[in-house]
């Protein structure tokens, strides 16, 4: 019969993540581990028992295998919500925290706003501000019949208000005929050109799904053009565009939306300075 207690978890799942982690991240992993998995709660002198412990070294292997733990766990943490991740969903992330706060920030207590979630993934985006503002109603469009499964689930288990989700190609104009006008639309598309592969962390690389990641190098805007180009037609005057960029396009991303007609251009930087977020405003008629 084994003793092995959370502390002793944390320590061992640190010590083997090290060498394939940044300074920092196999202990935050193994924190995660412990909390969401093992219900850590302080009480780190607990020993597992025999489940928890066979367990425990299944999310070891899968973990040493470079699986990020938000799969392996099922469930990664966004705007104080958790939301069920997939294989067929990116993995949410702080920086789109970021364009979140940034909307809540803009629109204060504005009410029966019509907002869509371009590329819902997981959902994370769309229902957090449907949480936050559960007066507006959020649309959400996503290609991957398997990542709208997700956030359909996501919307059902956090009661996100008002939310239609439904499956549609960003690309094609008819897929967008059957909204209303609308408020708001917000997009983290996908945005890493197929040269910069070697550039992205292999975890993700090998993990994540890159049909929500890459865009071809030969039109590397592609997703922001016709996205702008589209939610011109739906957005009322004075409705807003929001989109996650690439950090080393943003200026270009800034550059297409003048040219499409949008006003009131502004980029803004993340928390760790890169140009992440661009939103401009469709101009009075």
């Amino acid at each position: 019969m084994h003793s092995f207690t959370i502390r002793q978890l944390l320590s061992d799942l640190t010590d083997v993540l090290k060498p394939a982690y940044a300074e920092g991240e196999s202990s935050s992993i193994a924190r995660i581990v412990a909390e969401d998995a093992f219900q850590l709660k302080g009480n780190a002198g607990r020993i597992l028992d025999e489940e928890e412990y066979n367990r425990y070294l299944g999310i070891r292997l899968r973990l040493l295998s470079g699986e990020p733990v938000q799969y392996v766990l099922g469930q990664a943490d966004f705007f104080g919500l958790k939301f069920r991740v997939s294989p067929a969903t990116l993995i949410p992330r702080q920086e789109t925290e970021e364009l979140v706060a940034w909307v809540l920030e803009e629109t204060g207590a504005l009410n029966g706003v019509n907002l869509l979630d371009v590329g819902l993934g997981s959902g994370c985006i769309a229902i957090s501000l449907g949480k936050k503002r559960p007066g507006w109603t959020i649309y959400g469009m996503e290609v991957s019949e398997e990542a709208l499964d997700v956030a359909q689930y996501n919307a059902e288990i956090l009661v996100a208000g008002c939310t239609h989700f439904f499956q549609g190609n960003a690309l094609k104009k008819q897929d967008w005929q059957n909204l209303p006008a609308l408020d708001i639309v917000i997009s983290n598309p996908p945005y890493i050109p197929a040269a910069e592969r070697a550039l992205v962390p292999a975890h993700v690389v090998q993990h994540e799904p890159h049909l929500a990641l890459f865009v071809t190098d030969e039109d590397p805007l592609l997703f922001y053009r016709e996205i702008a180009g589209t939610s011109l037609g739906k957005l009322k005057p004075g409705g807003w565009l929001y989109f996650e960029c690439n950090e080393f396009n943003a200026g270009e991303v800034a550059g297409l939306l003048v040219r499409t007609g949008f006003s009131q251009v502004e980029s803004r930087k993340d928390i760790c300075g890169a140009d992440r977020m661009v939103r401009a405003m469709k101009t009075d008629l």
